[in-house]
């Protein structure tokens, strides 16, 4: 998952080129979980089985048939607009943090198969860009 600031356009062009999926997650607006899963499902394009909870989510991100791969390639989800949801509910965006961090590193144990990478985009004043503070992962129990 990137935290480091890097201009969405081209980290998206940069991902196509190297034959990944990209999938933009735009959060824009979104206050609560439901829109939250919503957002997720709608995005994503996940399947009718896959529930409106964290564990649901999180095992839909560790299967991802249903999203395109190229031959030796993978996908990248670009979540932008997400200070908002961050800002008006930070136990649930670290939930949300935590069930990404967990799906980059199950596709990146897999090893030799398609990759996920997950890239926080925010617009900023000379154009979208993506950023955050360095945080340590800190795992914790998910609750529906």
């Amino acid at each position: 998952m990137s935290l480091d600031p890097q201009p969405l356009a081209p980290a998206l062009e940069a991902a196509e080129a190297a034959g990944r999926t990209t999938v933009r997650l735009d959060l824009d607006g979104v206050r609560g979980k439901a829109e939250l899963m919503r957002c997720c499902g709608d995005a994503l394009r996940l399947p009718e089985w896959v529930g409106g909870n964290w564990d649901a989510l999180a095992d839909a991100l560790r299967d991802l048939s249903w999203l395109p791969v190229p031959p030796g390639g993978g996908w990248l989800v670009a979540v932008t607009s997400w200070r908002g949801y961050a800002d008006a509910r930070p136990g649930e965006w670290e939930t949300l943090v935590e069930v990404l961090e967990e799906a980059v590193a199950f596709w990146r144990e897999r090893g030799g198969g398609p990759e996920l990478v997950v890239l926080l985009a925010e617009a900023g004043p000379s154009g979208p860009v993506a950023g955050a503070p360095p945080r340590t992962p800190r795992l914790k129990r998910r609750r529906g």
